[in-house]
């Protein structure tokens, strides 16, 4: 178990700090609309395109002309998982290339997000499962992409209770509500010398279609068999017991709110609302804190698939992998985007993939960056962008 903002955290995390404390922690999320300039996320044509201005970029480089010129209001919805990370990203890109894009970004949920990508109400969306293969075919143009990988932790609200180590079956078994107290002997055994108290499990979920839930459940559903056949993975599954809140915020706030609660919330709000969360048993039967490490080790030697980079590393191989961590995506238009909105927010993109503010504010809001094995692909896939129909690259330099 870790506490949020002990002694140790560097002046960059203090900064990451002070700028989520204007994320939204009520039960309903406010929307999230920060200016930001959006000419720096690369996605380009083929190579039948016509000329265009610029030269293509090295590998790991930025076109000195990235951005330069861009002006769009852009809209995306979706998880609410990597909200603080986009928001970094929004902000730093509005200070340090360009006021002339604005992003305005809702944090409604992955569910939320893949629906209104779907119906083109939404210059991008955001889910931290992807898409299944019945909403890929109804968006045949939909192009996933990585952004950064994140923690679940097990939150919690107990009264004198500094430390907590759990294991899958007894998460499982708490979310079945066949663990219903504190003191039961399954969680006694996992905690000795802790003084759980005799009381009640208050059990927090999320009530909307949550990317959050779909990783978490996937992962019961690895480490449970009773769970895997009554429940399942779902975005969106029939929870047997529990206290529903909206987005990661909500169920933070749940927890923070409801004495001897526990609830499942991305590593970024357990650290923002200040709650304590358990070590987890991972599949080499070691108890491993959420940490940006942690998360690091789980999407190690991990094969990911093209086109859509689509694949579930929870439970994952590894001494020190945290057994509840996941890659979150972008939903992307391959080429029917209108190229006033796609190539502002592809030179966006391509921005945050190779600067290091952008790369450092992965690591100052709590996640892990991709593996820097994935680069060469990301910008393969964003250089064979195209918009208006595909009759012009996306990414302006090239």
């Amino acid at each position: 178990m870790r506490w949020p903002f002990c002694s140790g955290i560097d002046q960059s995390r203090a900064a990451s700090a002070q700028r989520l404390r204007f994320l939204p922690v009520l039960v309903s999320l406010a929307v999230l609309s920060i200016a930001a300039l959006a000419t720096a996320c690369g996605g380009g044509g083929n190579t039948s395109s016509s000329t265009t201005t610029g030269s293509p970029a090295a590998p790991g480089s930025i076109p000195s002309n990235i951005g330069k010129g861009d002006s769009a209001n852009l809209t995306g919805a979706g998880a609410t998982f990597p909200a603080p990370i986009y928001q970094a990203w929004f902000d730093d890109y509005m200070h340090n290339v360009s006021q002339k894009v604005q992003v305005n970004y809702q944090p409604v949920g992955s569910g939320a997000g893949v629906t209104q990508f779907t119906a083109n109400t939404v210059d991008f969306g955001a889910s931290d499962v992807g898409m299944t293969d019945a909403q890929l075919a109804a968006a045949p143009d939909a192009q996933l992409l990585p952004t950064v990988i994140g923690a679940v932790t097990l939150s919690y609200n107990l009264s004198g209770v500094t430390s907590l180590k759990l294991d899958g079956p007894a998460i499982a078994n708490i979310y079945l509500g066949a663990i219903k107290n504190w003191n039961d002997p399954a969680l006694t055994a996992l905690n000795p010398g802790v003084n759980l108290p005799n009381a009640p499990i208050q059990v927090a979920y999320r009530s909307d279609s949550s990317g959050t839930s779909g990783v978490f459940t996937d992962y019961l559903s690895k480490v449970s068999d009773t769970w895997k056949t009554q429940v399942g993975a779902s975005t969106a599954p029939h929870w047997p017991v529990g206290q529903g809140g909206q987005g990661n915020a909500g169920v933070a706030a749940v927890v923070k709110q409801t004495p001897n609660s526990i609830g499942y919330i991305e590593l970024t709000y357990a650290l923002q609302n200040k709650l304590p969360f358990a070590d987890v048993k991972n599949k080499a039967g070691k108890m491993i804190t959420p940490t940006i490490d942690s998360a690091s080790v789980s999407a190690a030697g991990v094969t990911v698939p093209s086109p859509q980079y689509q694949i579930s590393i929870t439970n994952a191989d590894g001494d020190n992998a945290y057994p509840i961590s996941t890659f979150t995506y972008l939903l992307l238009d391959k080429s029917t985007g209108k190229c006033t909105q796609q190539t502002p927010l592809v030179d966006m993109l391509w921005w945050v993939f190779h600067d290091p503010v952008a790369q450092q504010d992965v690591k100052d809001e709590f996640y892990a960056p991709l593996p820097s094995s994935l680069l060469p692909r990301i910008e393969a896939t964003l250089k064979a962008l195209t918009c208006d129909g595909g009759s012009k690259p996306s990414l302006k330099s090239q």
